[in-house]
């Protein structure tokens, strides 16, 4: 454990669990053995899916917690039992010193409710934000809010604007992160009343962590000219399930389209296609402005989209995100 990156990990969250946990686990250190797992969840069912494997047993702990937060039990239900679960405890760690990240593909509201009211917020930050990762043609964009705030001001989507350079620093080395606000335009003109205000506010300030570079509108998102893309919480989601919708329409009508010569004959292409809109690439949504790191995977992924959500966790604990976001505060006054 020493010198370790000790992840927190909800064993018990999300479909399949704890095997798509396990072989998540078992994914991640086959690639990297940086790390060391704390598996809060039942103990028996723990054991019975890791077997005998003793390279796994040296590189994790099983601390019991029997107790599970559902996937429809509502955030405030669970918050009022939530002491003794497996989503609770795996948190919890975080602010006992024994864990750097904690990890779960368990129920979202619920751990964003709990996240918050056991690790509390950053100084000066009033809304965390669920951030998320988007693939584009250069690469990758971190974009947010995507859900945890319906409604946002002006002050709530400057910290966004920190909060995701940080993050867009932490896990792709980007010493100066691009910023866009997403709009309905790219004129100054366009927009609600809050964006103009945060526009202004960034192009004012000199700003050394991240460059500001206007407004960006949705048919853009994937251009891969910014790194990092603000928005609410209801635009955010909206503009994220309507790109989820698409690549899956996208991937399916090409299979009902294609016949069988063609696609052998388009096969690499088709294959290079495939591994770019593969959701379990991006497995992997950061809560952002809490004291400590939170990372929601996918309910529904599988052991390999579990596994990205894992290096994840890895990059972000070992770039210090927190105290990056902290000092990337300060370089805005709202």
């Amino acid at each position: 454990m020493q010198n370790k990156i000790n992840i927190a990990i909800d064993a018990m969250g999300g479909d399949n669990s704890p095997k798509k946990v396990i072989d998540g686990i078992k994914i991640a250190l086959q690639k990297n053995q940086e790390c060391f797992f704390f598996l809060y969840g039942a103990r028996d069912k723990i054991e019975s899916e890791i077997g005998k494997d003793n390279f796994f047993l040296e590189n994790c702990k099983i601390i019991d917690a029997k107790e599970i937060i559902l996937d429809n039990e509502s955030p405030l239900v669970a918050a009022k039992r939530g002491e003794k679960t497996s989503m609770w405890k795996s948190i919890e760690s975080q602010k006992l010193n024994k864990t750097h990240v904690s990890l779960s593909a368990g129920n979202t509201g619920a751990l964003l409710v709990i996240s918050r009211l056991v690790l509390n917020t950053i100084n000066g930050i009033n809304k965390p934000a669920l951030a998320g990762l988007w693939p584009n043609n250069n690469g990758m964009n971190v974009v947010l809010d995507l859900g945890a705030n319906i409604e946002c001001n002006e002050k709530n989507l400057l910290d966004f604007t920190c909060m995701g350079s940080a993050l867009c620093k932490s896990l792709f080395n980007k010493e100066r992160p691009k910023v866009a606000l997403l709009n309905v335009g790219s004129e100054e003109i366009k927009g609600n009343e809050i964006l103009k205000k945060t526009f202004d506010i960034l192009k004012k300030n000199e700003i050394r962590d991240f460059e500001f570079c206007g407004y960006i509108e949705g048919n853009e998102i994937m251009n891969g000219n910014v790194d990092v893309i603000i928005t609410d919480g209801f635009t955010g989601n909206i503009a994220l399930k309507t790109a989820e919708g698409t690549a899956n329409f996208i991937t399916e009508n090409l299979k009902r389209s294609l016949n069988k010569i063609s696609i052998i004959f388009s096969y690499k292409s088709l294959k290079k296609f495939r591994e770019k809109l593969d959701p379990r690439k991006y497995n992997g949504a950061i809560f952002l402005g809490l004291q400590g790191p939170v990372v929601k995977s996918h309910g529904s992924t599988d052991a390999v989209g579990f596994a990205h959500s894992i290096e994840m966790c890895r990059k972000i604990a070992k770039a210090n995100l927190i105290e990056q976001i902290k000092s990337h505060l300060i370089t805005v006054d709202a």
